[in-house]
């Protein structure tokens, strides 16, 4: 995982970047996280598309490519590590309109009442509007 950003409560936002972090993941908070990580992963690295060159070098950019355009994975950890929060932004966390992003709690419950002012703080670090309504995909009412 690498460091994102801090946020309010003493807590800190980390990009989740292999699968075996998100298998982590999903176990910590109990929900499919994993599931559209891999997903997510496999839809970008086979929309990769080599430049020309000799066959040794043609993946040199994929990386970078699945970087760019699978959607960025997070999760709120507290002082002593604990999962808290995980959230599914856009690619790079640049604001697409085709793109819903979703912040979930312990199984799939709903983190704002608790760790509102974490995910305000991660919206702003991305310049992003990470509401509720538009995030939390199992509102009700």
């Amino acid at each position: 995982m690498r460091f994102v950003c801090d946020a309010a409560g003493r807590k800190t936002w980390f990009l989740i970047e292999t699968e075996a972090e998100a298998a982590q993941e999903s176990q910590l908070m109990r929900h499919a996280v994993e599931k559209h990580f891999r997903r997510a992963y496999e839809q970008a690295a086979q929309a990769y598309r080599p430049t020309p060159g000799p066959y040794i070098e043609q993946d040199i950019g994929r990386a970078a490519h699945i970087r760019r355009t699978m959607p960025m994975f997070l999760t709120l950890r507290d002082e002593e590590g604990t999962a808290l929060v995980t959230a599914m932004l856009p690619p790079t966390g640049r604001e697409d309109r085709g793109f819903d992003p979703i912040i979930v709690g312990q199984g799939n419950g709903d983190p704002y009442p608790e760790h509102g002012d974490a995910i305000r703080d991660l919206g702003q670090h991305f310049g992003l509007s990470l509401d509720r309504i538009r995030c939390y995909p199992y509102r009700r009412g």
